[in-house]
């Protein structure tokens, strides 16, 4: 948003030039000095334009509230509080067909003259009604959508018309000021003297002033007597420290942004030096001090004495009806034809604040209907248990008879005579009480009521005034909840793009639990517990616990496992699950009895010992969730709140889409888990069991299996023993990875052992190998296998027959630090059905070492270096003097710091080396 603002002289005409001339349209024509007369551009040019400000504004939703933001600070700038509110609406209005139906930016202009203020709203979508020259304009049905911002001109500004340019529409109206005796701002109406508010004593205003950063800089000698601190002990800290603000969910202003506000009023409370909570009603005001820094000016007064600061309310039209003698105008009904807030919340608490005073009752509240309108929720209330009220749903018919129902006006001269009547208000000490519903095109959208604490209060007369007022605010309620219920959607939607993103990011079952629990805490829910159900025949498992309070899940946990699961029910919704709150109930009652010594009552449970703590937490309402996922339910989400509060119905509509998408998380975790754990003991029963100990000789075996969660690929090793002094000794790598080479891993590994035990030579084995292979036909994999037996010799060496079928060849470190090839390459197998492989005779003398490695080792790239044959034999020669083990280690460490990345192949590395004399 851009905005400008230039005092004083005639401004420049904001719409663009050039093109066509423009063209305007107009209403109708009345009378021509009448409301609404045709805009006459030279007489609205002639008067003196003394201010200008401007502003443009992006074509997204948030900018019309920036919009009505921007007029009312403008116009209460300029002093002309008393048609802010009619600017505030028509802006509003025009702003919204800008940048929301025509999808532009909107260029709001706003011009003081001394004969009233001109507001002109621009957008940059000129081709929709174009009026044809002589053609009768035809207004839109209130109903419809499209033409209820012109509807308004036309009923509220002095003139108003529609220009339009090749580029621009231009829509503009002008509001004139009220006329006022000299020296007057703006005056109330006149009231009797019995209607006059009673103070208390003299009347106090406590005038605090606070700096630019929030702290208080003078408190005068009224403050510390409503409040009983002195100046020096609170200057310097924040007002937020002693303001207890209604922290009410879905507020959209706290203290702190009151304060930077240009004027505010409203209710909150001062903590005063006792503890108490003061309530007060405050008036803020937005000024610079003498050095020009921002500061704000409150002045506060005693809650009931609000009429001492509160802004006189708007006059009654001129064109109203006159009211009948002896009557006087009802302030609730012109409040009520006020703007609305930008948020709901504010507007419910206003207008229940106000039928309270209207009808001097004791409370009030406002209730709102649910879609289907079975039910009403509880959404403001005054002079009630808000906390315990919010959000409470009731029966839209609560009882027999007309009156029993919220779709028709109802008194209630005492509800002791018919109990449950009003649901709502039971156990709150009411007796008398009137309820009006509202209603938008003969739909319910909720119901208004007044209560008060004395019998019979009430009478048709006032149940008409609060229907009439009823009738007024149910729109602007309606369309404000419908705002929030599109933000809320909105933030539902992108809530559970980022549950699924999270979900998906894991097949990790406890992790899934987690993230489960931590995307409802507390963002849905004060409290969650997520029980799992192994198979049909499985009763619920308890798995995860999570609260907002780290301190009260164990408590939460203990109290949860005494208790019966909730059955698992696959019928979709949020079903209401009271045994927490009953537990928690009991368990509170049972720590009070024992904290009295009063001893325990027979009713109470033993084994249940949660603290008071834990009982208050789980006290409020309980639902459960099913976790179903491909036609089975795997388990129950239970989402908590603590003592009293209740969930509302939108936030139980998002907990039940994210219990779908978390269920087949969860499905696809167990799925993953299994497979996984099935995949690696079958892979563990390809392994080789421990390598035997073979005296005079050190052996030592390192493998490492490409890919995540694998243990077994295409390389495998075997060291067994054969007969006595004679041991097999085996390492191959089968073409390819997955299941099928981990088959023929499998194949050659059992075969090499029996046929070995059979007492055939290397080259027969390795040949009735090759022949099992092709067995395999289309399954086959070829294979490289260096193969041999080892026998050692009463002087300490060691003697190997080896065959090297396409294998890397193996290499042998000599003491001196040479590393030469022990064998010679031979055809691999798997390949040819008539093989002729040969054995060869090695001799390994005392400090000697054979390596032998799969081509995961010496194919290890960095780029397009390759660590190849001479890099291992370059490595193995700084291995003179190590053990087996360490040379193996010495030889993977190389091999993993040659690269940066993962090892893309399976690697298994074999090392026998025969211990030196001084060693033996």
């Amino acid at each position: 948003m851009t905005t400008g603002l230039i005092p004083g002289g005639q401004p420049p005409d904001p719409r663009p030039t050039g093109g066509l001339p423009p063209q305007t349209r107009h209403e109708p024509e009345p009378a021509p000095d009448g409301p609404g007369a045709p805009h006459d551009e030279s007489r609205s040019r002639s008067s003196v334009i003394t201010a200008r400000a401007a502003a443009s504004f992006d074509p997204v939703g948030r900018s019309v509230a920036s919009a009505r933001s921007f007029v009312r600070d403008t116009l209460q700038g300029w002093g002309y509080a008393d048609i802010v509110d009619d600017a505030v609406v028509l802006t509003s209005e025009l702003v919204t067909n800008a940048v929301v139906h025509a999808g532009t930016a909107a260029d709001v202009l706003c011009l003081r003259a001394d004969d009233g203020v001109r507001i002109e709203v621009s957008d940059r979508y000129p081709e929709r009604e174009v009026p044809l020259q002589n053609a009768a304009v035809t207004m839109s049905g209130p109903d419809r959508e499209g033409g209820r911002g012109l509807q308004l001109c036309a009923a509220l500004a002095t003139r108003w018309g529609v220009e339009y340019t090749p580029t621009h529409k231009n829509v503009w109206f002008q509001l004139a000021l009220p006329e006022r005796p000299v020296g007057t701002r703006t005056a109330g109406p006149s009231l009797p003297a019995d209607l006059l508010p009673l103070a208390d004593g003299r009347v106090r205003v406590a005038v605090i002033q606070i700096d630019r950063t929030g702290a208080i800089n003078a408190w005068n000698e009224d403050a510390e007597e409503l409040f009983g601190y002195q100046a020096d002990l609170v200057t310097g800290k924040p007002l937020t420290d002693l303001a207890a603000w209604p922290h009410t969910p879905g507020t959209g202003t706290g203290i702190a942004e009151a304060l930077q506000l240009s004027r505010w009023e409203g209710s909150y409370g001062i903590r005063d030096a006792s503890g108490r909570v003061v309530p007060v009603y405050a008036s803020h005001l937005r000024v610079r001090d003498t050095a020009g820094e921002p500061s704000t000016v409150c002045l506060l007064v005693r809650d009931h004495e609000r009429a001492v600061l509160q802004t006189p309310l708007r006059h009654v039209s001129p064109d109203a009806p006159p009211a009948a003698e002896g009557q006087s105008a009802d302030p609730f009904e012109i409040f009520i034809g006020s703007p609305a807030p930008d948020d709901l919340d504010g507007l419910l608490q206003r207008t229940v604040e106000r039928a309270r005073d209207m009808l001097d009752g004791d409370s009030a509240f406002l209730l709102l209907a649910t879609d289907d309108e079975t039910e009403l929720e509880v959404r403001a209330s005054t002079g009630l248990p808000s906390a315990r009220q919010r959000f409470a749903r009731v029966p839209v018919e609560a009882g027999p008879g007309r009156y029993g129902s919220a779709r028709m006006p109802a008194v209630h001269d005492d509800l002791a005579a018919v109990p449950g009547a009003v649901p709502l208000l039971n156990g709150t000490g009411m007796r008398s009480v009137v309820t009006v519903p509202l209603k938008v095109e003969g739909r319910l959208t909720g119901s208004l009521g007044v209560a008060a604490e004395a019998p019979g209060r009430y009478s048709n007369e006032e149940a008409l005034r609060l229907q009439f007022a009823a009738d007024r605010i149910a729109l602007a309620v309606e369309s404000a909840r419908l705002g929030e219920l599109e933000r809320l959607r909105r933030g539902s939607l992108s809530f559970l793009v980022e549950a699924s993103d999270l979900l998906a990011g894991t097949l990790d079952r406890d992790q899934t639990l987690a993230l489960m629990a931590q995307m409802t805490v507390p963002t849905l829910a004060t409290w969650c517990a997520v029980y799992t159900i192994a198979d049909q025949s499985s009763e619920p498992d308890l798995s995860y616990v999570l609260h907002e309070d780290e301190e009260l899940i164990d408590g939460i946990k203990s109290l949860l496992s005494k208790i019966p699961p909730p059955d698992p029910v696959p019928t979709p919704g949020a079903r209401v699950w009271s045994a927490p709150a009953e537990a928690a109930h009991q368990a509170a009652l049972r720590s009070s009895m024992r904290s009295l010594g009063l001893g325990e009552p027979a009713t109470v449970s033993s084994g249940i010992g949660p603290t008071l703590a834990t009982a208050a937490a789980v006290g409020g309402e309980t639902v459960v969730l099913p976790l179903v996922a491909r036609n089975r339910v795997i388990g129950m989400l239970t989402l908590g709140k603590p003592t009293d509060e209740h969930f509302r119905q939108e936030i139980l509509e998002l907990a039940e889409d994210l219990s779908r998408r978390a269920a087949l998380a969860l499905d696809n975790a167990r799925l993953y888990s299994e497979r996984t754990a099935i995949s690696q003991s079958l892979q563990r029963s390809l392994l080789p069991p421990e390598y035997p100990q073979i005296d005079g000789v050190e052996v030592e075996v390192i493998y490492r299996a490409a890919g995540e969660g694998n243990e077994v690929g295409g390389d495998f090793y075997d060291v067994f023993p054969i007969r006595d002094g004679v041991y097999g000794f085996a390492i191959g790598d089968v073409c390819g990875t997955g299941p099928n080479a981990a088959a023929v891993t499998g194949l050659a590994r059992h075969a090499l052992r029996l046929l070995a035990r059979e007492g055939l030579s290397g080259p027969a084995v390795l040949e009735r190998l090759n022949s099992a292979i092709l067995d395999e036909g289309d399954r086959s994999r070829f294979l490289t296998l260096l193969y041999g037996e080892l026998r050692t010799q009463e002087d300490g060496s060691a003697e190997l027959k080896v065959v090297c079928a396409g294998h890397p060849l193996p290499l042998r470190l000599r003491p001196d630090g040479t590393v030469e090839a022990a064998a010679e390459p031979q055809p691999l197998l798997g390949v040819l059905e008539d093989l002729e492989l040969y054995e060869e005779t090695v001799t390994l003398d005392p400090g000697d070492v054979l390596l032998c490695v799969t081509d995961g080792v010496t194919e290890r790239r960095e780029g397009t270096r390759m660590l190849g044959d001479d890099g291992l034999a370059d490595v193995l020669t700084t291995c003179t003097g190590l053990t087996a083990g360490a040379v193996a280690a010495r030889i993977m460490r190389a091999v993993e710091r040659f690269a940066s990345d993962a090892p893309s192949d399976d690697m298994a590395i074999l090392a026998m080396r025969v211990p030196g004399l001084q060693n033996a």
